[in-house]
């Protein structure tokens, strides 16, 4: 049964969330979707105020409000229990979260890392450039973090002794921080948000050591949007339309990476407009606009890849039960009219 704790924490809300999504409406009526990011607002979230501020959400007779989340494993339980009815999160988290609270009602439905940005950030001066000299070494990793959640695949791969690493738990607001500092000598991160974030401290990229994990045999997808699968089963319509009009903004940020960017500023008056710019190409060439995703579009996932991705998962996280590639990702609510291709 699904988690009772975490019904406790978010049963009230999730009961108003849920009954007003299963209450029939005039077909004119707004569906409100309060969607939750992953992260911050930062450049990779642009895509998604595009297409709010061009009104491909309002097209889809959709009401999106977008909140900012606090790393990839705090959107999974805001979405299981309908707190928000659609979120972004790490897929690989989600497996272990629907293995630890079976039968609870959230899916993945959009793949939009095609390739995730997973990453060990070091400094070469602190003597990180390849993933063994991790050993002796204090690594920062925020424990609500999806690539410290993927880390043990990675070290399974390199044939890391996790013995000989010191692993310095760190909250998100110190991580960077304490890498330029020097208190760490590498963390565990998004690659397009960590090496930006050091960049912008003093750290240049020529002291940067970017292991991206996709590069050293981990074979998993990355983010997705999820969705409250009672919210999508009273409102499949609505799901699409969502799908439909994210693609449009994606689509867009990859035309003119700079103009979706000024939507994010808006948001985010602080943001370097320069950086977040080049923080949204770095996920747009890395991990949206892979090889894959240019021939077939976003949003789908490849049956035999996501296989091996759900057993390298088996290798270092024991299921309670078998896994099960259906319950992680629901294809059915994909637009089949064209509009995921980005270019």
């Amino acid at each position: 049964m699904f988690h009772r704790n975490l019904r406790n924490t978010f049963g009230a809300v999730a009961s108003a969330v849920l009954l007003g999504a299963a209450t029939l409406a005039p077909a004119h009526a707004e569906t409100k979707i309060p969607f939750t990011l992953d992260w911050k607002f930062e450049g990779p979230a642009a895509p998604y105020f595009v297409a709010l501020d061009k009104g491909y959400y309002a097209a889809e007779g959709l009401g999106v409000e977008i909140s900012e989340g606090a790393g990839s494993l705090d959107a999974i339980p805001k979405v299981a229990t309908g707190a928000f009815p659609m979120g972004f999160t790490d897929i690989n988290s989600l497996m272990k979260f629907l293995d630890q609270n079976p039968g609870a009602p959230v899916t993945a439905v959009m793949m939009v890392y095609d390739k995730p940005p997973f990453a060990v950030v070091g400094r070469k001066s602190l003597g990180i450039e390849t993933p063994k000299d991790l050993e002796g070494k204090v690594l920062g990793a925020p424990p609500p973090d999806g690539a410290w959640a993927q880390f043990p695949i990675f070290a399974a791969e390199q044939g890391l002794d996790m013995t000989k690493i010191t692993v310095e738990p760190v909250g998100f607001p110190v991580r960077e921080p304490m890498l330029a500092e020097g208190k760490v000598a590498a963390i565990t991160g998004f690659s397009f948000t960590s090496t930006l974030n050091a960049k912008r401290l003093g750290v240049p990229m020529e002291d940067q050591t970017v292991l991206l994990m996709a590069d050293y045999g981990v074979a998993l997808y990355g983010n997705a949007i999820i969705v409250n699968t009672d919210f999508a089963k009273a409102n499949p319509e609505a799901v699409t339309g969502f799908i439909r009009a994210t693609a449009k903004g994606w689509k867009d940020a990859v035309a003119a990476p700079a103009e979706a960017v000024e939507a994010l500023i808006k948001r985010n008056p602080a943001a370097d407009p320069a950086m977040e710019t080049d923080r949204l190409q770095m996920a747009i060439d890395a991990n949206v606009l892979t090889d894959y995703v240019k021939e077939h579009g976003m949003g789908s996932v490849e049956a035999d890849r996501f296989a091996k991705a759900i057993e390298q998962t088996k290798s270092v996280y024991e299921f309670k039960a078998d896994p099960d590639a259906s319950l992680y990702f629901d294809a059915q609510y994909l637009p089949t009219d064209g509009s995921l291709m980005l270019q």
